[in-house]
């Protein structure tokens, strides 16, 4: 399907050249020391997937791509290149834990689990994915699915998160 995606040069040339400006900001900001560099997450909100597509294909290759729309990441993932690394960053409803694990094989990692619910949900889904045809995602096939829990340190009833002693 991504050959069929056309990508404007100029836009490419615009987005290559951003990229490589945030990459080489980052790298100097970062510890000579560090064994593992920081990891950069472009973030697609409402943008096109032949935007996307334009920072995975060569010369940068990007990897990590994020989205926080739900219908958004359904709608992209299909039509890109499986071996993207998609994070989903936005505030996520338990009704949707479940299709999103169980519609994105190459989903990566969800920066937004703020309860146990969600968790198992997002467990569930995944489950039935594998289930449903683990062979057909190749390399993803039991990849475990990473998540970034929100916990709720100032214990204030209108902020979300677990309890710190949930988190354990």
């Amino acid at each position: 399907m991504t050959s069929e995606m056309p990508i404007s040069p100029t836009r490419a040339s615009t987005l290559t050249q951003n990229l490589t400006s945030v990459l080489t900001r980052i790298s100097s900001a970062s510890a000579p020391s560090s064994k593992k560099p920081p990891r950069l997450v472009a973030v697609s909100k409402l943008k096109p997937a032949n935007d996307i597509l334009a920072l995975h294909s060569p010369p940068h290759s990007h990897l990590h791509f994020g989205e926080n729309y739900l219908q958004e990441l359904l709608a992209k993932a299909p039509l890109l290149p499986q071996d993207i690394r998609w994070h989903f960053i936005g505030a996520l409803q338990t009704n949707k834990c479940r299709p999103l694990a169980e519609q994105v094989a190459n989903l990566w990692c969800v920066e937004s689990v703020d309860s146990v619910k969600k968790a198992d949900e997002l467990d569930k889904g995944r489950g039935r994915l594998w289930e449903k045809d683990g062979e057909a995602w190749g390399k993803w096939m039991g990849v475990r699915l990473r998540v970034c829990v929100q916990v709720n340190t100032s214990g204030e009833a209108e902020k979300s998160g677990v309890a710190p002693e949930e988190a354990a």
